[in-house]
């Protein structure tokens, strides 16, 4: 049963985006076609580097006990596993789409919500290597200002997320 249902789930997603795909190029015949190519760049680009990223973290989920996430970012680590959250998401310079997937075990392994929240928000918007070319285009003073106020509102997000997810059984999509 369960194995109908995913299938079920993924028809109609591969369904929803062919819809999309016809209605672009219906609706935007000119730009079809750059479209097409850019979303098969993509498309080969995550070819190419998500099982790398499932090697990995199938060595991490065997690697990394859950006591070991749950005590630096599980519910009680604190302030300790905010700050710990907010330092793992500045580190990495990959996309987005292999920070969910690190999200997902770290949810597994009984981190808390909030601190998921601050890695995912920091792994978008706040990476080191980000922060050294946006100084040398932008400057010193936007680029430390925009970082205090996007650390400022991850936290506040992932704090008021967590009050309203909290109560609610999140169930992991396996």
């Amino acid at each position: 049963m369960k194995t109908k249902s995913k299938l079920t789930k993924i028809l109609k997603i591969i369904i929803f985006w062919l819809v999309i795909a016809f209605l672009f190029q219906r609706f935007f015949p000119e730009r079809f076609p750059l479209a097409q190519e850019m979303s098969s760049r993509y498309i080969k680009e995550m070819l190419m580097i998500f099982p790398a990223v499932l090697v990995i973290m199938g060595l991490a989920d065997v690697w990394v006990p859950t006591s070991l996430v749950k005590k630096y970012l599980g519910e009680k680590s604190g302030l300790k596993g905010k700050i710990f959250s907010f330092f793992l998401g500045t580190l990495p310079t990959g996309p987005m789409y292999i920070a969910f997937p690190i999200a997902g075990e770290l949810l597994r392994k009984k981190a808390s919500l909030s601190n998921v929240i601050i890695f995912l928000g920091v792994w978008a918007s706040l990476k080191i290597p980000q922060l050294g070319v946006e100084i040398q285009f932008i400057g010193l003073k936007f680029s430390v200002l925009r970082f205090i106020f996007t650390s400022i509102s991850i936290l506040l997000i992932s704090s008021l997320m967590e009050k309203i997810i909290k109560g609610e059984n999140l169930e992991l999509n396996n």
